[in-house]
């Protein structure tokens, strides 16, 4: 529908922003897109993710973070719609359990 278009077209804008506000801004749409409405974010979960990915490697730690919090949430919202994207989601994530910064190892 032009309602979820424009759903995703904000979520992009904010993901993809050069301001890391904007961009932890657009992590916690994700999440409230994935709680509201989660068979939207299903049905287009390839393009999202790979957007989405980029934030779990941030280089704003901040952002870092926030996006590796907020997957573990989105993760039981999402469960089988997450197989098309699991491996990069996996490689992305492994990345930062070398990270020296407690927050980012934590999450």
């Amino acid at each position: 529908s032009v309602e979820e278009t424009e759903q995703l077209v904000e979520l992009y804008k904010l993901l993809t922003s050069k301001e890391f506000r904007a961009r932890m801004e657009g992590v916690m749409l994700l999440l409230n897109h994935c709680k509201s409405s989660p068979q939207v974010i299903s049905n287009n979960i390839v393009q999202i993710f790979d957007v989405f990915i980029l934030r779990l490697q941030d280089c704003n730690k901040k952002v870092n973070q926030q996006a590796l919090e907020t997957l573990a949430l989105m993760i039981p919202m999402l469960r089988g719609a997450l197989h098309p994207v699991l491996f990069s989601l996996v490689s992305a994530v492994t990345e930062n359990l070398n990270s020296k910064h407690l927050g980012i190892y934590a999450a």
